[in-house]
C-alpha cells in the first residue's frame, strides 16, 4: 500500500501557521509554569486533585499542596480556549462530531489516562520534553493504538 494513500488529502486543512504557533505556545506555557512552579503542568490529575478537597481517602493526599493551582490551571485552559473563540468569532460550538461521541471519547479518554498514568498531551509535551523514557514509551503506545483505530474506524466505514 503507497504510503500517500495512508495519509489525509489536506493534511493542514487551514495551514501550517496555526498548528506551529499553537506548538510554540504550548511549549512556552510549559517551559513559564515549570520555572515558576516546579510542576510538570499536566492537567489529567485535575479530576483527582479536586476530589480531595472532599475526600479523606489518603491516596489522595499527594494532591493537597497543588489542587488549588491545579484548579486555576483547568479553569485557564477553559478561560483561554473561550477568549481565543470569543476574539477569533468562532462559533460556541465548533465541531461536527456528535454530542454522545464526544462522551463517549471524553469517557475513554479519562478512563486511558488513569490507565497510563497520565494524558497524551502530557506525556508528550511535558515527558518527552523532560527526556522521560516512561513517556517516550506512552507517546509511542498512544500514536499506535490510535493510527490502528482510526484506520479500523475508516475501513468500517465510520466517519466523524
Amino acid at each position: 500500500m503507497p504510503l500517500e494513500s495512508l495519509l489525509p488529502v489536506a493534511p493542514f486543512p487551514n495551514g501550517i501557521d496555526h498548528y506551529a504557533l499553537g506548538g510554540v505556545l504550548v511549549g512556552l506555557g510549559v517551559v513559564t509554569i515549570y520555572l515558576a512552579t516546579a510542576i510538570a503542568p499536566g492537567a489529567s490529575t485535575f479530576l483527582e486533585s479536586t476530589l480531595s478537597y472532599g475526600s479523606s481517602l489518603s491516596r489522595l493526599d499527594r494532591y493537597r499542596a497543588s489542587r488549588d493551582w491545579r484548579v486555576v490551571f483547568t479553569l485557564g485552559i477553559v478561560s483561554g480556549a473561550a477568549l481565543y473563540t470569543l476574539a477569533t468569532g468562532g462559533g460556541a460550538w465548533v465541531t461536527a462530531v456528535a454530542p454522545w461521541r464526544l462522551l463517549v471519547g471524553g469517557v475513554l479518554i479519562g478512563v486511558g489516562t488513569r490507565l497510563g498514568k497520565g494524558c497524551t498531551s502530557g506525556h508528550g509535551v511535558c515527558g518527552v520534553g523532560s527526556a522521560s523514557s516512561t513517556s517516550f514509551v506512552g507517546v509511542l503506545s498512544f500514536l499506535l493504538v490510535a493510527i490502528v483505530t482510526a484506520q479500523l474506524a475508516m475501513a468500517a466505514g465510520v466517519s466523524p
